[in-house]
């Protein structure tokens, strides 16, 4: 038996590795998992605390899975959730989301659209924050460590970007007040910016950090709906009065002009980046082409 034929893969693990059994295992075993963490935090949204600890386990729980079944199906190491550098790329998004969010209510004080009625109390914070926290970590290993790195290892980085973007974008329409306009919208700017934060960076903490600012400091902070499907008052009382397209109606914010201007342009700032930087992967048939 020659010595390449013994390095090849058994076939349960060949089996395992093609793209679309690992989309359905790798992406289909997390989205469970995110409807698990959600499922905790609906019936625990009287007790914050006991929400926030269990969105914090299956977040932990939701990167282990992630790193255990990479590391056994494609038997490489998990670069994307490398330690080194996990510090400044997450803190990093977590000023580009909080910082995105805040300038978007300022630009809508100054139209007078967001007029700041009161304060809360600090307990008002809180809830909000396992909503951010269970979609910014389990969100991110299923659209952007699963669905757009496997499309992309075969398609390319444009055509990933592109599938992916409408896909995760189009989820947010099944929200309770979901429209076709709020998803488009988040397909756009919220698709464009967290794959090109990985694509900059070729790790998922910059996007995991930006989703669960942006998240927390939209809710949390300003008291505004999250995606159509969440909303609570957070910190600020608030009242949001004006056209549609600035305030984004029952979606939130997120379906406003200012959103998708403000999101859209810092992700394409990243994706400069990232093309600069060489990050840029051809599809298949180029590299083929090319050898």
């Amino acid at each position: 038996m020659s010595p390449a034929h013994d390095a090849r893969p058994a076939l349960w693990l060949r089996v395992l590795q093609f793209p679309l059994v690992r989309l359905i295992l790798l992406g289909g075993t997390l989205f469970l998992m995110m409807g698990v963490s959600n499922g905790f935090r609906l019936n625990l949204s009287a007790e914050p605390l006991l929400a926030l600890a269990a969105a914090a386990g299956m977040a932990a729980l939701g990167l282990a899975v992630y790193f255990g079944l990479v590391r056994l199906i494609e038997r490489r190491p998990v670069s994307e959730l490398a330690l080194p550098g996990m510090g400044r790329e997450f803190g990093t998004g977590l000023l580009i989301g909080a910082g995105l969010y805040t300038l978007c209510v300022l630009i809508l004080m100054v139209l007078g659209i967001y007029r700041v009625d009161g304060i809360n109390p600090w307990a008002f914070m809180l809830p909000a924050m396992a909503m951010a926290l269970s979609s910014g970590v389990l969100e991110e290993l299923i659209y952007r460590g699963v669905l757009f790195r496997v499309l992309e290892e075969s398609f390319g980085s444009w055509i990933s970007l592109a599938v992916s973007s409408l896909i995760f974008g189009l989820r947010h329409w099944l929200a309770p007040s979901g429209t076709l306009l709020g998803a488009l919208c988040i397909s756009i700017e919220a698709g464009l910016l967290l794959a090109a934060a990985y694509m900059l960076t070729r790790r998922l903490w910059m996007s995991i950090g930006f989703h669960m600012a942006w998240n927390y400091t939209q809710s949390g902070i300003f008291s505004g709906i999250v995606s159509g499907a969440y909303a609570k008052p957070g910190l600020i009382k608030a009242t949001i009065e004006g056209p549609l397209v600035m305030t984004g109606g029952e979606f939130g914010l997120e379906s406003s002009l200012m959103a998708l201007l403000l999101c859209t342009s810092a992700g394409v700032v990243l994706l400069i980046k990232a093309i600069r930087r060489g990050s840029i992967v051809p599809p298949f048939w180029n590299r083929t082409r090319t050898n």
